[in-house]
């Protein structure tokens, strides 16, 4: 049996390493939000020239020339793109779709209108709330599942343990490389909160059953066995998730990309922090409790 709580503060020095530089950009830098969040312009354009990966980076380029940021460029009907961007004016526009038709020929335009913030105040206030509202019944609920507070707190402990290491991860993009968080960032935010406690909630209910069979035992020594029991299968059922994130996130479209990694940090930190964050804290809490005693 390997004795993984043996190195528990090495753990808790790996997280350390990865959530400080994150946690020191989110509150400096903060995130770089997208249009979802400040609004901008929506542009359709027709063009039948404009057909490969290639083609669509020189649609981006007009547009940079112009010192016009773009969110997004999506294929809305055949030969046909819809383009997200920030504010631009009716000059900007003009001279754009000029360079456009100059660079691939006759370019129609289909649409152009002002869009507000898809995620406005109030919105991101509720996703928050709900965010808090979730985590106070993880704490509640597996309190009461596992008779014990420690549990409920360990658990919730992890859970904001993996939410900062995916939103410190996209900070310093955002600052470094310029990525952006939009709408499909807080659908993967609130993914990872799912997966991370459902990990974890496994890893504990093996440790409840050792405590019953074993009472007398430490509980690191249980923790143990409890991780040595569920470890396979917590890596084979994180694996074939990872497995398929991988896949699209090389193959998948330029505009899933940003979700498909975040889903991809997420689910490998939930997997991480299970055994190696919410069972130390766990063992180290006891462990503070009893020399108390």
């Amino acid at each position: 049996m390997i004795k993984f709580m043996a190195y528990k503060w090495l753990y808790f020095l790996i997280s350390a390493a990865v959530l400080l530089p994150g946690i020191y950009s989110l509150m400096r830098w903060q995130f770089r939000p997208s249009i979802d969040f400040t609004g901008g312009a929506l542009i359709e354009i027709k063009n039948e020239k404009i057909k490969t990966k290639e083609d669509i980076e020189k649609v981006k380029n007009i547009f940079l020339k112009e010192n016009i940021e773009v969110g997004s460029i999506q294929s809305s009907a055949e030969n046909s793109y819809l383009i997200r961007s920030k504010s631009v004016t009716l000059e900007q526009k003009d001279k754009v779709e000029k360079a456009i038709e100059k660079e691939f020929g006759k370019t129609e335009e289909k649409r152009f209108e002002t869009v507000g913030p898809t995620l406005g105040k109030e919105m991101l206030n509720k996703t928050i709330l709900a965010a808090i509202l979730a985590a106070i019944a993880i704490l509640t609920y597996v309190a009461y599942a596992f008779r014990n507070v420690k549990y409920g707190a360990a658990a919730v402990l992890a859970l904001i343990h993996d939410l900062l290491v995916v939103s410190g991860i996209f900070s310093l993009l955002g600052h470094f490389k310029g990525v952006e968080v939009d709408i499909l960032f807080v659908t993967a935010i609130l993914t990872t909160m799912s997966f991370s406690v459902h990990d974890t909630i496994v890893v504990f209910d093996r440790i409840r059953e050792s405590i019953k069979r074993a009472p007398n035992l430490p509980l690191e020594q249980l923790a143990d066995r409890a991780i040595n029991e569920t470890m396979v299968r917590s890596l084979n059922n994180s694996l074939t998730i990872v497995f398929m994130l991988v896949a699209l996130l090389l193959l998948g479209g330029e505009t899933i990309k940003w979700f498909i990694l975040a889903l991809l940090i997420g689910t490998i930190s939930g997997t991480y922090s299970s055994p190696f964050v919410a069972t130390p804290i766990l063992v180290v809490w006891q462990k503070i409790k009893d020399k108390k005693r």
